[in-house]
């Protein structure tokens, strides 16, 4: 069976960081849709109202593969492509700049503020790094090799080119990446550092929070006392496999909850409003591997601090 290859560039550039959405319109063999307009309303107006599908015709904001503006009227032909800009829903801007640590052919390495998420999805499109970063630099191609959570600040490593990301990925894949991490959580002067937790994480797609169950362990973390300052302290945490939520859980799991969690070791309410004076205590702060394109042995340090623990 042939591939269906690559599918065709998009006749409207990004807006604000972010690809247009591609539609292929399915096959009809019950003849439902005599034109374009009818089988977007049946695809949209549940989700936007056949009113906003209107305006959106009205205003050529369907285009084809050569950039002209779609009719409602065209007749509908099977398999045809066609791009449009969704709109985007208002979203609270998180006020703390993106920092780029480095910058070169091949790679960004960016230095993720807490409360962006590293790619649009959900209700975060264009409150995301990689829109941010796309809309700022003018580089339309870039993409993450890996993912950081929303709440967790620091290092991530983004690909320049889609044609790199392969190779960068599978670094990650391999575990060919040392990443270190730091992180405020209690101190307690029962447990003895250092120490490597091993677990069984389980995350289910909906639920919020992982957790751990019995059965053969699929995730370990390094967890080294650092520091003390009374009854808090800062750690660093090395994760050898890359769970969701691997490293919180497994404090948790120590009694150490990370400072301004609010996930573990209870879920708490979404807020109405982020609060942005209360960041996770949690920091990627070192990625380190060996470049899979030039060769060369990389080190990238964030320069982002956890604000829990300021400087003295």
């Amino acid at each position: 069976m042939r591939g269906r290859g690559k599918p065709p560039a998009a006749p409207l550039p990004q807006r604000a960081g972010v690809d247009p959405v591609r539609v292929r319109l399915p096959a009809d063999p019950a003849g439902d849709w005599p034109t374009v307009r009818d089988h977007l309303l049946d695809r949209f107006a549940g989700a936007i109202g056949a009113g906003r599908v209107d305006a959106m015709l009205a205003e050529g904001r369907f285009v084809g593969a050569d950039g002209g503006a779609v009719r409602a009227d065209e007749p509908y032909t099977t398999g045809r492509r066609l791009w449009f800009h969704r709109d985007f829903a208002p979203e609270d801007p998180v006020p703390f700049p993106v920092g780029v640590v480095h910058r070169d052919d091949h790679l960004v390495i960016a230095d993720k503020p807490h409360f962006l998420a590293t790619t649009p999805r959900g209700r975060h499109i264009t409150e995301t790094l990689v829109a941010r970063l796309r809309d700022t630099l003018g580089l339309p191609g870039l993409q993450p090799a890996h993912r950081l959570d929303r709440l967790t600040a620091g290092l991530v490593l983004c690909v320049v080119r889609a044609g790199d990301r392969g190779a960068y990925q599978t670094l990650f894949r391999d575990r060919l990446v040392r990443k270190e991490y730091e992180a405020v959580a209690p101190y307690d002067p029962e447990l003895a550092f250092p120490r490597t937790v091993r677990s069984r994480i389980v995350k289910e797609r909906g639920v919020i929070a992982a957790r751990e169950e019995p059965g053969a362990p699929n995730s370990e973390s390094r967890v080294e006392l650092l520091e003390r300052r009374g009854a808090f302290a800062r750690y660093r945490l090395l994760p050898a496999t890359g769970r969701t939520h691997q490293l919180r859980v497994h404090m948790n799991a120590l009694g150490l909850p990370l400072v301004n969690d609010p996930v573990y070791p209870v879920v708490e309410p979404d807020p109405e409003q982020e609060d942005f004076g209360r960041p996770l205590q949690l920091l990627a702060r070192v990625l380190e591997f060996t470049d899979p394109v030039t060769g060369v042995p990389r080190r990238f340090e964030s320069g982002l601090r956890l604000s829990a623990w300021p400087d003295r």
